[in-house]
């Protein structure tokens, strides 16, 4: 890998020395012309007058006396520090070939030199040694031998750039190493080569350093520049001048090699610019590529999406079609619902659910809707249902037969309800073929319609675009403003900051009596997207704006009025908010920031908060039939437990407000749904307060909920059990019940049956939640219930009664809670809980549940109901009292 150069000082050295060296192969066949050696008569000559030629020994100290200008050596001036490979190519050809032949014999007279030199010291040291004389008297002659008998430490001299190889030292080194040396003048090349580049006067070697490099040499490694400064001796001085800056360019030859230098870097320079322009492109090229073919690629899959979304729609407008047209004949024929439990919710709210698969099962109670005999229930569980939980329905579903017959009948309807999993939806087909049936879903969303298509069936509801736009917060707005239905004052479809602000500031001055204002985000489920701030109490100059609205008393509708006023609240409202904002779900929104962000993004609303101490929440549920009817299904007054803005459960039927002002308003904003093509199931939020000015009963509709819901689902399981029937214009529940005549003691035969209609009040909640109900089976927990009374009679058609939610972890249930008053049910499902509670909580595993807050919750409702039972009596009798006078 490394050449050697062969110098003319190579050349008179001899062939001999090259081969031993190996630059000339031992194997290689060498053929001189003219030969050097002529066959010729020898001449003998007489021992004791031989000429002896002695070598004089340069003295050792000259290569340390140096000069101080030119570095040039003082001891012996005709030697020359020119480098033999210059002189070599500087020569002719002709003065080669002489040259060669002057090497050769120069060579063998160096050899002999040598030789003569070796007896000369080998007799000298004979002769300062004892000797003892031969038998004829005279000297023995000297044994010849090495010129050094063991190994030493050689000392070598690089003296401005040339290898000082006619000392002592390095022609014993030389012979000692003889065998590979041709390494060794590699390695002597190298540093030769080293010091002449860096200018360094003179630089001490150790041979023995050397030698160990020339090893590695011959396993093909090349020594780096660290391996090279080891085996000098004066290692300081030479190293401090190689890392001087600009060092190798003072020296012969400087300028060229600076001028390399720079092309180097400039060319290096120049490539490199090239090539990161090139690899720039190289990469915009590709980046440009892979978009485009993603572009082409979702364009396609876009186009193909569209032209599907586009055959759903129009499949699922053509089956509805038919089914307004047919749905007097489909309701009076055997049919089969399919039901779809489902969340369509959008994917930033899927996300940030927890237990998503229970909150639609809480839905489970849609089995009871075979209550018509006529229909069969195809129920896709969104969870797996072992044969525990399945066991329970099945008796849970022939509890019916006995409660119309008043006593244990046997009768077996498990036949007429299948719950599935979706995994098998490829065996839907085969349930429902030949048969009249329709699909009723949960939140509607475009994977319903997929369904519809593949099982070739309508779907109660309306399109999914639709029912995302009037579900939001923004929509119902609309709805019910079209409605002309009394709302909260407020703002929707805000989007930016500046808006935000200023339509709050504007709120604030006209309604000076709110106290404390939400915000609401448009695609919010069960009442997480909620924020609220109570800005009166923390605005600072709200009280200077009181005294300004009555300074200018009638006037202050007028804006030249309220402007001073608007101004200050407008420019204090941003430090409030960000302050004093709470939000219901703290885990998604742990600051203003947060909030804002997610709230203009997704639009929102601002809205009033009742200005009173009492409020009543109370939803209505309503069932759009497709031929266009408009049925109430159910109401109820609203239970809190984690939130105040969420609906834990209901008490049922609703007991807060007029029920014809309620219908009125629900046809109202039931007419504007069917206006906008929405049909099937609706639930209507209101709140209602009593108006601290007027002193009257205030009735707000806040909210509108497209789909099926859980209060649907729990309420078809009552009217199930208890065969009952709700009166929507009353608002009333009634059940018939069978009492026994009683005979007079001359009457003979049977006792005769009598049918009577009670009342009955209903508390139900699908979200009850305990840990520590997961370490109980289900049959230890129905056993634990019995022990306490927990359950439900069938002669009177009151008790309690389970939805059994999951089968792995347990942690979850619903309970409905039947009662002849609303005070007696709301006390009974409070002593179920509590109860329940007792018996799977201890002091060292107390768990995470919802009872308590729910129970607190309920109390609160029974101490205000019986301060309203009283209220009326202690008039009553004021008024009795003022007739007796």
């Amino acid at each position: 890998d490394y050449p050697v150069p062969l110098t003319s000082d190579d050349a008179k050295r001899g062939i001999i020395s090259l081969v031993e060296r190996g630059i000339i192969p031992q194997g290689a066949h060498i053929t001189l012309e003219p030969p050097p050696i002529q066959p010729k008569k020898s001449s003998l000559y007489d021992p004791i007058t031989r000429s002896r030629t002695a070598i004089k020994d340069e003295p050792s100290s000259s290569i340390y006396r140096l000069d101080k200008d030119d570095y040039q050596q003082t001891s012996d001036p005709n030697m020359s520090l020119v480098p033999l490979d210059q002189r070599v190519k500087s020569a002719s050809p002709q003065d080669k070939k002489d040259r060669l032949s002057l090497t050769l014999s120069e060579s063998d007279r160096d050899c002999s030199i040598i030789m003569k030199e070796s007896r000369k010291s080998s007799a000298n040291r004979t002769a300062t040694n004892k000797t003892m004389p031969t038998i004829d008297g005279r000297q023995p002659l000297p044994t010849p031998a090495s010129t050094f008998e063991y190994k030493k430490n050689f000392r070598l001299v690089i003296q401005n750039g040339l290898t000082k190889d006619q000392t002592e030292d390095f022609i014993q080194y030389r012979q000692y190493y003889c065998l590979m040396w041709g390494s060794i003048i590699t390695v002597f090349r190298m540093l030769e080569k080293l010091m002449h580049d860096y200018s360094i006067p003179i630089a001490f070697i150790n041979g023995e350093k050397v030698t160990d490099i020339a090893q590695t040499i011959e396993h093909e490694h090349k020594p780096t520049l660290e391996e090279l400064l080891n085996v000098i001796i004066n290692r300081d001085d030479v190293e401090e001048m190689i890392k001087r800056p600009g060092r190798r360019f003072i020296g012969p030859g400087g300028q060229s090699r600076a001028a390399i230098v720079i092309q180097s870097y400039w060319r290096c320079f120049r490539d490199r610019r090239a090539y990161v322009r090139l690899r720039k492109r190289k990469w915009a090229v590709g980046v440009i590529a892979l978009t485009w073919l993603t572009y082409c690629k979702l364009s396609k899959v876009r186009r193909q999406l569209k032209v599907i979304r586009r055959r759903q729609l129009d499949f699922f407008a053509k089956k509805q079609l038919d089914l307004r047209r047919r749905w007097p004949q489909i309701q009076s024929q055997r049919r089969v619902i399919v039901h779809l439990p489902s969340l369509g919710l959008t994917h930033r709210v899927r996300r940030k659910l927890n237990n998503l698969p229970v909150r639609e099962n809480f839905q489970i109670g849609r089995l009871c809707d075979i209550y018509d005999p006529n229909v069969d229930v195809i129920y896709v569980s969104p969870m797996p249902i072992n044969n525990e939980v399945l066991q329970y329905y099945n008796k849970l579903v022939n509890l019916r037969p006995s409660v119309e017959k008043g006593e244990l009948v046997q009768q077996d309807n498990a036949h007429r309800f299948m719950i599935v999993v979706p995994e098998a939806l490829h065996s839907f087909p085969n349930l429902i073929r030949g048969r009249e049936a329709y699909m009723v879903t949960g939140v509607s969303h475009f994977d319903d319609l997929y369904l519809a298509e593949y099982l070739d069936i309508a779907v109660i509801g309306c399109e999914p675009e639709v029912s995302y736009l009037y579900s939001s917060k923004s929509g119902s707005k609309r709805v019910f403003e079209a409605a002309t239905v009394p709302l909260p004052y407020g703002e929707f479809d805000v989007y930016n900051q500046q808006q935000l602000y200023e339509s709050l500031a504007q709120l604030i001055i006209e309604h000076l009596d709110v106290q404390r204002w939400l915000f609401k985000i448009d695609d919010d489920y069960d009442g997480l997207g909620i924020a609220y701030c109570d800005v009166v109490k923390y605005l600072p100059c709200y009280k200077t704006v009181l005294k300004e609205a009555a300074r200018f008393g009638d006037k202050w509708a007028h804006k030249w009025a309220q402007e001073h006023s608007y101004a200050k609240v407008l420019s204090e409202l941003p430090d409030v908010l960000e302050q004093h904002t709470i939000y219901v779900n703290k885990t998604q929104f742990s600051n203003w920031n947060i909030f804002l962000k997610v709230f203009l993004t997704q639009g929102g609303i601002i809205e009033a908060y009742p200005p009173s101490d009492s409020v009543t929440s109370l939803t209505v549920c309503i069932f759009i039939e497709p031929d266009g009817q408009i049925r109430v299904l159910c109401s109820g007054d609203h239970l809190h437990a984690e939130s105040e803005f969420s609906c834990w459960g209901l008490s049922f039927p609703q007991s807060s407000v007029d029920p014809t002002e309620l219908n009125s308003y629900c046809q109202k904003i039931a007419e504007q749904c069917k206006q906008r093509n929405i049909f099937g199931y609706l639930d209507i939020d209101f709140v209602t307060f009593i108006d601290a000015k007027s002193d009257k009963q205030q009735l707000w509709a806040v909210d509108l909920s497209i789909g099926y819901s859980e209060h649907v689902s729990m309420y078809n399981v009552m009217r199930y059990v208890t065969t009952g029937k709700f009166d929507s214009s009353q608002h009333l529940f009634d059940v018939s019940i069978k009492q026994t005549k009683r005979l007079r003691n001359w009457q003979n035969g049977a006792p005769e049956q009598t049918t009577i209609a009670k009342s009955r009040y209903a508390v139900w909640s699908s979200r009850l939640h305990h840990t520590n109900l997961s370490v109980l089976h289900y049959s230890v927990f129905f056993q634990m219930c019995r022990a306490h009374g927990v359950g439900f009679d069938i002669k009177e058609k009151q008790g309690s009664v389970f939805t059994l939610l999951e089968c792995d972890r347990h942690e979850n249930l619903g309970m409905i809670s039947i009662g002849e008053t609303l005070q007696g049910t709301l006390s009974n499902f409070a002593y179920n809980l509590n109860s329940i509670n007792q018996e799977i909580t201890t002091n060292n595993m107390q768990g995470r549940t919802n009872f308590l807050l729910a129970i607190n919750d309920i109390e609160n409702i029974l101490g205000i109901t019986q301060e309203n039972a009283s209220s009326p009596t202690s008039s009553d009798a004021e008024k009795n009292k003022s007739n007796g006078d």
